[in-house]
């Protein structure tokens, strides 16, 4: 393959103020369009000088699966829970998919739709986990602390405390704080799986208490170790402070 183009120049021959075209050859690969070191998928032309390529364009299949994915259509639609797509197809694919009927569309994918109430070791309501299972005793365990007080303002705060609307809560006894303890690493897995907060490593209120010279001392218990102590539940509103998590026992 020869190419070559025009130059003007001055003639050397007896008529010199006459000027011609001369072609000269060039073998230079860039000059010539071949730019690139390589082409996706081989496709295009080596050039004959030497290792360049020119390349070709994407074909039409490739540059709608391009456009399709830019504007977000990736899904397919298909499998348990769904009935099909959403609106217009591109490429064959969604932005957004039917969904059979017990399951919803959620978080970009058709799920199963869960009633409120008590599933295994999470409970529900409005579709979203509200709180944990502890083993050994029938109660589930809220999502996170309502933060560090006295025991007047935890008592108060737990029985108006409301899982996401569905039931109220309580504040736990000293026995649930227990299997709380011995259960902790269990409950904090449950917990952080499904957006919740860890259990603080610290002592908590319960409503539990005993009484002394006539006044009710409230018992607290470390997550930390296991121990028990105790703190009188009301004296002018300077009492001691300790952390609080509501439990759902009525359910």
């Amino acid at each position: 393959m020869k190419i070559k183009f025009l130059l003007l120049g001055t003639s050397l021959s007896f008529l010199p103020t006459l000027t011609f075209a001369q072609c000269v050859e060039t073998t230079n690969c860039e000059t010539l369009g071949y730019t690139e070191t390589s082409c996706n998928g081989g496709k295009g032309v080596k050039c004959p000088f030497g290792n360049k390529w020119a390349c070709l364009g994407v074909n039409e299949e490739e540059c709608e699966k391009s456009f399709c994915n830019k504007y977000g259509f990736t899904l397919t639609c298909t499998g348990t829970g769904y009935a099909g797509g959403a609106g217009a197809a591109c490429g064959g694919k969604y932005i957004q998919c039917t969904c059979s009927s017990g399951y919803e569309w959620k978080d970009g994918a058709c799920q199963q739709k869960i009633t409120d109430g008590a599933h295994g070791d999470l409970y529900y309501c409005n579709g979203k986990v509200v709180g944990v299972k502890a083993p050994e005793m029938d109660f589930y365990v809220a999502m996170e602390d309502l933060g560090y007080m006295n025991w007047s303002k935890a008592n108060s705060l737990c029985l108006s405390y409301s899982f996401y609307g569905c039931l109220k809560g309580a504040l736990p006894t000293k026995d649930q704080l227990f299997v709380m303890y011995n259960n902790k690493s269990s409950l904090n897995s449950l917990l952080s799986t499904n957006g919740g907060e860890n259990l603080t490593e610290d002592f908590y209120w319960s409503s539990s208490y005993r009484v002394y010279n006539g006044a009710r001392y409230y018992r607290i218990v470390s997550i930390s170790n296991g121990n028990e102590s105790s703190y009188a539940g009301t004296s002018g509103g300077n009492d001691n402070e300790s952390y609080v998590r509501p439990v759902l026992v009525n359910y």
